[in-house]
């Protein structure tokens, strides 16, 4: 059954991508007047049944300034006739004559400020899911589709390349996410605790630190931009084997066994942070952008993961300090014990990651 659904809306989506919403077409025309039935008729779609697919097709076009109409695609579904609780707090219903258009099947609101990706539809069906194409007045599309839990489907903008809102917002929301995806990625932190560990001395620290930051801004940004293609599974399993290669050399190191890692640190944190920047890279593009809002979600996001990467590093050699002043104990002798539990984590998940390769 689940298989089913999954084809249907990969079905829907495809059918929806290409369709126009009925009764509005595609050029987003205003309407004054009165228009002749032929006009308001939905356009010919093909055949789909949603007591078979539980998947509905919905439109969401913007009309406005902060004007939106939703159309629903399929004659089975229930029509929305109390909009409480469906649309943002800040948004209401608007009659066709107000916003301009006619609509045959949905409704039209109106919003206190434009839709931005923390904003969400709550249709209250009890489908498997919704497919939803948006068309924006700057000319942009995106389609998605959205599960339901049962008891309503959730339409998430930010899968619909909403924009940011107001420029303070964007980069303080984007700040967030990239400062809490370095502290709740522990793949990074842990990448960040073996430099701490290989590195000895203020300035080389600097150095190696500075290096990483660096490479990782620079594939995070060609990534987000479209210049570099980014496929998950690689490189999270490729993340997770920089750590193992990170341990080995901080356990031989402990033995004497100096190598160009330990001479050139810095030089190797610059190539494991272009990986590094990589998964940075996916976690950002699973939110999707608007490309006008790109380059300051890009700044702000990498801002929130320095942010984040630079509070870890101090907490770090803060807890070294404190726990190097306590008798009978010295953080050197716990380092080898130290790689010993980097390399056995990220050997795990190296080997837990593999699967998807080949799409297990």
């Amino acid at each position: 059954m689940t298989k089913a659904v999954g084809l249907a809306a990969v079905l829907a989506l495809i059918v929806a991508s290409s369709t126009p919403a009925p009764g509005y077409e595609a050029d987003f025309t205003r309407t004054t007047a009165p228009r002749s039935a032929a006009a308001t008729s939905p356009a010919p779609l093909p055949t789909h049944d949603v007591d078979v697919t539980s998947v509905a097709r919905v439109y969401l076009d913007q009309i406005g300034d902060a004007r939106y109409l939703f159309s629903i695609v399929d004659t089975q579904v229930s029509p929305i006739l109390d909009l409480r609780g469906v649309l943002p707090e800040r948004c209401t219903p608007i009659g066709p004559e107000a916003a301009g258009v006619l609509v045959s099947a949905g409704f039209a609101f109106e919003c206190a400020s434009e839709l931005t990706f923390d904003d969400a539809l709550e249709l209250p069906w009890s489908l498997a899911g919704v497919v939803a194409l948006v068309r924006w007045s700057d000319g942009s599309q995106a389609s998605a589709y959205f599960r339901g839990d049962g008891r309503s489907v959730p339409i998430r903008l930010a899968d619909l390349r909403a924009g940011g809102g107001t420029t303070g917002r964007l980069a303080g929301t984007y700040f967030i996410l990239g400062g809490e995806h370095i502290l709740f990625g522990i793949d990074h932190l842990l990448f960040v605790l073996g430099l701490l560990l290989l590195v000895g001395g203020f300035w080389s620290l600097v150095k190696t630190i500075t290096s990483f930051t660096l490479a990782h801004s620079i594939t995070l940004g060609l990534a987000v931009l479209g210049y570099v293609p980014v496929d998950r599974a690689p490189v999270e399993a490729a993340i997770a084997l920089s750590i193992v290669l990170l341990a080995r050399e901080i356990v031989v190191g402990r033995q004497g066994q100096k190598s160009l890692v330990h001479r050139y640190p810095w030089l190797v944190a610059f190539v494991f942070g272009l990986l590094h920047g990589l998964g940075f890279a996916g976690a950002l593009g699973e939110i999707g952008l608007r490309s006008s809002d790109v380059p300051l979600a890009l700044l702000f996001f990498n801002l929130g993961v320095e942010a984040g990467q630079l509070a870890f590093v101090v907490a770090l050699i803060a807890l070294a300090k404190i726990a190097g002043r306590a008798k009978r104990f010295a953080v050197q002798r716990v380092e080898p014990a130290l790689g010993y539990a980097l390399g056995a984590f990220a050997t795990f998940w190296f080997l837990d990651r593999l699967p998807a390769l080949w799409g297990a």
